[in-house]
Order: structure tokens, then sequence, then C-alpha cells
């Protein structure tokens, strides 16, 4: 998910949502319409994304960074591991090793390396590629505008269209790509933001003159392309011409959608950009730190074993938080507003239902899940909390000892080179290739980990295109957490080199199984730790923090969706205000978290800073998806399920070419029944059954 990264951005978050490469590379961090980070693009995965407003997060875009740990909520994850585990994790770096002092004690860490994409924003190949991309698009629109439907049965003539499309938005994609993630290596730097701001500018200039292909395909007869598809060169195209199919009913004339398309830069994607901006340079100041800090850092005292640090910490940022509210609020209530005239004139009826659409799922499947999950708050982050307020010595949790370590067990800090043979060791465990191609990340240096000052916050996992390869971004601090965050993007990654082999159009995939490798890597190296550890305290401290990154990924995120339902239906209403929208964040925190947290004053503002709400409408479910599929998947490889490193090989090479009820049934498990979900809800209430027979022991 989007799980792009642990404490940071998942991205990711990727990172998302669907999004139009132009868009994403915005938003590679946060993500726009559609997810929690905005990796909006439209179903359709192309350069352009005729239905722009429908899903917004281009399947070659960037993936919204996930929830961290308040952070875990910070992104909680989302990322900070995920939303889940942060209500953002979009912290700002700290100055490198300055606010942590954690430098020396973490060792050498790499910086990713983009000249695989280009040497640089200078790079001649930069003006090449812009006007190589220039020229193809209007070559496009001058052979093809108008004439697709009357080619409509010709399948070799349609493929070759197609394969120069898909082509071209290889061109876009690398550049896209390159400005997105240059630019998030530090965003301080106005020259990069302008390099991606002009980047941005030119490929939405470009791809206005492709706006007609993805239209023109879907006006094409059903009988003709029934016929022209029987074509070998076609066939390979016929997923997403399927999925472009299904976006037909939400498509305007050309004209509305080229006017949606290009006012999108000063809509929605200035913003998003001036939301991305002012929590950069936010900082807040810490009772006992000299100098203020970033978010991050500031969201890190979170997990701090002392109670009075943690205690700064969220007084700290509910103060510069509430400052900036009326802020956050105008921009909130502008992209919401935003997103209901884009659904209202696309026909969209339901708040999330252009998100369903591309994520390629039904909406049934999404009740399903959200229902179980609610109905399993009580034997979950209820029952779970509870018993952490005994083991802290507190009648109830205040919000920020939520995700505070366990007395018995203080958090370590875990060396870069020892975060790296944990989670490749795990890997091999399950398959000596899964680790082969994630040691690639670390030797060739497609890995970005030390935390800087104006570096995007988060973590998030960016595919690029098919023809380079992924990249990785990290804000490692050295907690156990970063490690399961690194397993988690490495999951991506990995998820990422083996679908590229489907090209551009077919190796995005849904982000309801986006999150699938990344989450399974995480739950490999869990397990891999807790098979090493025989001290009853560190197992413990194991399974309890295994527990939190679930429920933050799992509860949180669906308490999440559910604040978002309710704001964007409120939204449709008329314009909200700060206090209506902290009364609507109040109401599910505490349904969701349970009477043993206790919410104290300033926590009303911690939905100002989890970008999935800005940039990804509606993403958060995405990671209670992948969450609970890979929990029912895991319980499959446990049963030693016949063939199923080769059937999981199998589905990550898939891509985006397969429905999830295709990829899940070599594994005999079907999303759309209950008892999927419930299966996947066990194996939490599982390893808090086991926590409730230590203390029992104990």
């Amino acid at each position: 998910m989007g799980h792009s990264g642990k404490w940071g951005v998942s991205s990711g978050i990727k990172l998302s949502e669907i999004r139009s490469i132009v868009r994403a590379i915005r938003v590679e961090l946060l993500s726009t319409n559609e997810t929690v980070a905005n990796d909006a693009t439209s179903s359709c995965s192309g350069i352009v994304e005729p239905c722009k407003g429908m899903a917004e997060t281009p399947k070659s875009g960037i993936r919204p960074p996930r929830p961290t740990n308040e952070m875990n909520e910070t992104y909680e994850e989302s990322d900070m591991r995920n939303p889940a585990h942060c209500e953002l994790t979009l912290a700002a770096a700290p100055e490198s090793g300055s606010v942590t002092g954690l430098g020396p004690r973490l060792g050498a860490m790499p910086e990713w390396n983009l000249a695989d994409l280009y040497a640089g924003p200078d790079a001649p190949e930069v003006a090449r590629d812009l006007a190589k991309a220039r020229s193809e698009a209007r070559r496009m629109r001058d052979t093809y505008q108008g004439k697709l439907s009357g080619i409509g049965r010709d399948g070799a003539r349609l493929a070759e269209a197609i394969a120069a499309y898909e082509a071209l938005s290889e061109i876009m994609g690398r550049l896209g790509s390159f400005a997105g993630l240059y630019y998030y290596g530090n965003q301080q730097d106005q020259a990069r933001a302008k390099f991606m701001g002009d980047t941005s500018e030119a490929l939405t200039n470009i791809s206005s003159d492709l706006i007609f292909f993805e239209l023109e395909l879907n006006l094409i007869a059903d009988a003709d392309l029934a016929e022209a598809i029987k074509a070998p060169a076609l066939a390979r195209y016929k997923p997403w011409l399927d999925d472009l199919r299904k976006e037909k009913p939400y498509q305007l004339d050309e004209k509305l959608e080229t006017l949606f398309h290009e006012k999108g830069q000063t809509s929605r994607g200035a913003f998003n950009r001036l939301f991305d901006e002012t929590m950069t340079s936010l900082r807040f100041k810490v009772d006992g730190i000299a100098e203020p800090l970033t978010l991050e850092p500031t969201l890190n005292l979170l997990t701090d074993a002392k109670p009075e640090h943690r205690q700064a910490g969220a007084q700290a940022l509910a103060a510069t938080l509430k400052d900036n509210t009326r802020l956050f609020t105008l921009i909130t209530n502008t992209l919401a507003k935003d997103k209901e005239i884009s659904d209202r004139w696309r026909g969209f009826k339901d708040v999330a239902e252009s998100r369903h659409l591309a994520n390629r799922v039904e909406a049934p499947v999404v009740d399903a899940l959200v229902a179980a999950v609610r109905a399993s708050y009580p034997r979950l982050s209820h029952r779970y909390y509870a018993m952490k307020a005994k083991w802290l010595g507190m009648d109830k949790l205040a919000h920020w000892d939520r995700n505070a370590p366990l007395p018995e067990k203080p958090e370590r800090v875990v060396p870069w080179i020892e975060a790296e043979a944990i989670v490749l060791r795990a890997y091999a465990g399950f398959s000596p290739e899964m680790s082969a191609i994630a040691k690639r990340f670390f030797d060739k240096r497609w890995i970005d980990a030390p935390v800087r000052p104006g570096k995007a916050n988060g973590a998030f996992a960016h595919p690029t295109v098919p023809s380079a390869h992924p990249y990785v971004l990290l804000n490692y601090l050295g907690k156990p957490r970063d490690v399961m965050t690194l397993a988690h993007e490495l999951g991506h990654g990995v998820h990422q080199v083996l679908a590229a082999e489907q090209g551009l159009l077919l190796s995005q995939t849904p982000l309801t199984l986006a999150e699938t490798a990344s989450v399974f890597g995480e739950m490999l190296t869990f397990k891999a730790l807790l098979r090493e550890t025989t001290d009853p305290k560190e197992r413990k401290a194991l399974i309890a923090g295994k527990v939190e990154d679930m429920i933050n990924t799992v509860v949180r995120q669906i308490a999440f969706y559910s604040f978002e339902r309710k704001l964007h239906e409120a939204r449709r209403q008329g314009e909200l205000t700060s206090d209506t929208i902290a009364e609507l964040w109040m109401s599910v925190q505490a349904e969701s978290l349970g009477p043993a947290i206790e919410m104290k004053p300033g926590y009303e503002v911690f939905w100002t800073y989890i970008p999935h709400f800005i940039h990804s409408p509606f993403y958060v479910y995405a990671y209670a998806f992948g969450d609970c599929l890979v929990n029912s998947l895991y319980a499959r490889y446990e049963e030693s399920h016949d063939g199923f490193v080769e059937k999981y090989f199998a589905m990550l090479k898939a891509g985006g070419s397969k429905h999830h009820s295709e990829l899940l049934a070599p594994f005999g498990l079907d999303a759309t029944r209950p008892e999927f979900w419930q299966k996947g809800l066990d194996v939490i209430s599982g390893m808090i059954d086991e926590l409730e027979r230590m203390e029992q022991v104990a």
C-alpha cells in the first residue's frame, strides 16, 4: 500500500492513487484525489486520463506515501509505515543527525542515484526527451485523431497505435518520475521546485494532444473491438482495454476532458502543492529542545520511551497545527468541492465511487471489509489498548501514549547495515530470488535512506517506468519499526521489478492489491525475527509491535476511510468549518480506538497533516484490504499450500493484467466472501490472544 513506506510517506505511495503521470509527479509522495496520498490517476493507465477526475492516480505514477507510526498515525502509514501507523507519515526530515544525534550509530546509508533516469536536470537527454514527446504526441494526434473508430476492426493497426501510445507514456513517465524524485530529495530547494513545476507543466501541455486517444478507443463498437482483439498483437492489451471500457460511462467529451486536464494545474494540483510545501516548511517547538523540529522528528517523539517526551511532542504538534488549521481547512474544503464537481459532471453518485473504479474493486467488497473491521473494533483495538494501558501502569492511555514502547523492552537503535541483513535474510528464507532482487536496491543505490533537511517525509516506493527500475525513499531513524518499513517498501520494489515485464500499461497493480507484496515482505521479516527470539520479553515486544502495526494498518485506516466519507458527504451540503471537521474526526477516533484511549486537547487537529486526505481521497482502505489479504495469503503459505512460491511470483508478475478475483483464485481465496475478511482479522485477534496468555503466565 502504499504501504509504500513506513515511517515516511507509502508511500507512496505509493507511491499512490491513481493519477496521471503528470499529476503523479507532483504527488509521488502525497497522492491527490483518491488516495491519501495523491496518486490519483484515472484508472486509465495511460499518458492522460481522460477520466482524470475519476480515479486520480495514474497507473504509472508515484504511489502515495504510507502512513507511519502516529505517525503510525502520521501516516499511520500509511506509512510511518502505513497510514495506519502514522497519522501521517509525512514528517519532514530532521537536520541530519543534529536533531536525533543518531548519525554515527546508524552508520553509512545510501542516497539514491537518479542517473539511471537522467544525469541531472540540465542533462541534454531531458530536453531531448521533452522534444521527442512533444513531437510524437503531435504525430499521434495528426495520425489518429478522429480515425480510431474507423480502424476499430483492424487489430493490427489498433495494436500499432496502442504500442505507440505506450512508448510515449514511457518517455513521459521517465521525465515525470525524474522530476518528482529529484524534487523529493530536497523540497526546500527552489531550483528543484521550479524544475518539477516546469516539467509538470510541459507534460500537461504535451498530454493535452492525447486526450482524444482513450476517449476514441471507447467509441469503438463492442462488436468491432471483439473482432479486433483476435489479433495476437492486440490481444495482449485486452486487460487494459477492458479496464478502459469500465471508464466509458463516466467520460466527458473531448473539450471538457481537455479543460479538466489543463485546469488541474491551477486547481487540485496547486492546492496539493500548497499542502506539501506548507507541511515541509512547518516547524514545531518542543519543550526541552532548543531548536524547532520538522514534522518527522516531532512525530518520532510519540514513540519515545519517556512519557514527558511523548507529551511534549504531541503538544508541539497540536500547537503548530492549530496555528495553521485555517489554511488546512481551506485546502480541504477546496479539494473536497473540486472532487464533488468532478464526480457530479462524470456521474459518480457515491463519494468513494471513483476510487472503487480506479481500484478495480466492487463497492460491496469494500463495504464488507469496512463492516467486518468496524464490527471487530472491540476484539482488536479496544481490547489491545486496554491491555497496553495496564502494561504502562495507566487507567487510560493519552493519545500520545498509544504508540509508546513497552516498558520492559526499550527500543534499540538498529544500524542500517543490520537492517539490510535482517530484511534480506527474511526474504531469502522465502525465496532466494526475492532476496536477490531486493539486494539490487542496496547495491545499486536505488534507495535514499537518511533523513535530510528538505527531504520528503515518510517512505514510498516509486516504480518509475518498466525500462528503468523502481526507487525507494525512506527516512531511516533506526527504530525496529523503520526496519519493518524497509521490508515493506522493498516488497513494493520487488513487486514493481517483477511486474515491469508487462509493459507500462499493464504493469500497474490496482491499489487494493498494490500492498500485497509490501505487507507480505513485512510479515516475512516479522516471522523471521520471531523465530529467532527466545527471550519472553523480547517475544512479547515483537508481537505487541506487530499487533500495533496491524491495528494501525487495518483499524486506523478504516477509521480514516469513515472520516473521509463523513467529510465528503458533509461537504456536499456546504462549506465545513474547522470545528465541524474536528468533530467528524473525533467521532471516528472514539469509535475505533475505544474507551482505553483518552484523546487530550489538541488531538482534534491531527487530521490536518495526513497527506492521503489531500492527495488521494479514500486511498486508505487499500491498506486494510492489503493487510487482511496478506493475513489470509500468509496463512495459506504456512499451511504449505502446494506450489505457493511459484503462484505468489506469478501473481506479482501479473501486475495490473488481472482482476483480484483471478489473482487470488489459485490460492483458494475469494475477497467477495465475508469469511475472507474474518480470516484476516482473526490473525490479529489471535496475536492479541497470545499476548493475553503471556500475561496470565507471567
